[in-house]
């Protein structure tokens, strides 16, 4: 199956809080979307690996994905070096993505920039032809996505690049709430978290608003890039 867009995530619920709304939106135009998270977030103070695992599945049936997989790097410890590069190179070539969509390059978690430039790497590692990989015992032709954005989560990251998301923030915040062990639920009696507030969870919401506010929308995600975005006509933009 090939891809239009891979969104890679350090740990399940990454992408939903970031870029979900993309997600949604073009997967309901008929594009193939699919998520690879890096690890299974074990280390996670609120719930564990198993219910993440199920959390992340019924997120995937929420956006329409095509494709969810996860990899099962080391939560917190995992590097940006050749073991990790290749296993994420595999499942780029596998998939064919035109588009993948990253963590933020800095941010609050260690994981999200480490994250960020480890799957980056890996897109433009997957592009060399000498770097040999297989699948079910074939060999992977190299494949280098188009494009490589990086969605912006617990800093304030200015974007290049945003993205109207008007009529699929429903959609974006009930994948949020898949993760029912992780957000905001006043009995639930596990330790609080940075993320697990109602002020958190409000946020998720008030960002997408006032994106869309400066876009003149309703909602909307921001990216950064690794290089200017363009378009073949000025009346292509927004």
């Amino acid at each position: 199956m090939k891809l239009d867009i891979l969104a890679i995530g350090a740990h399940p619920d990454d992408v939903e809080l970031s870029c979900s709304g993309v997600l949604a939106k073009e997967a309901s135009r008929g594009k193939k979307t699919g998520i690879l998270d890096l690890t299974r977030g074990e280390l996670g103070t609120r719930g564990s690996a198993a219910i993440r695992d199920q959390e992340a599945a019924a997120a995937a049936k929420i956006l329409g994905l095509s494709v969810r997989e996860n990899i099962a790097l080391a939560d917190g410890f995992f590097a940006n070096d050749k073991e990790s590069q290749l296993r994420i190179i595999e499942i780029i070539r596998k998939y064919r993505p035109e588009i993948v969509l990253c963590n933020a390059i800095d941010d609050r978690h260690i994981d999200h920039g480490k994250g960020s430039k480890l799957a980056s790497d890996a897109c433009f590692l997957s592009g060399l032809k000498k770097i040999e990989t297989t699948f079910e015992g074939e060999a992977q032709e190299a494949w280098r996505p188009k494009h490589v954005y990086h969605y912006i989560q617990w800093k304030n990251l200015q974007p290049d690049v945003v993205v109207d998301i008007s009529g699929f923030m429903d959609v974006k915040m009930k994948s949020v709430l898949a993760y029912a062990s992780q957000f905001y639920d006043p009995n639930n009696p596990d330790n609080n978290t940075p993320i697990s507030s109602k002020n958190f969870q409000d946020s998720v919401k008030y960002r997408a608003q006032d994106l869309g506010r400066l876009i003149g929308t309703d909602y909307a995600e921001g990216f950064t890039v690794e290089r200017y975005p363009a378009v073949d006509s000025i009346f292509d933009l927004i």
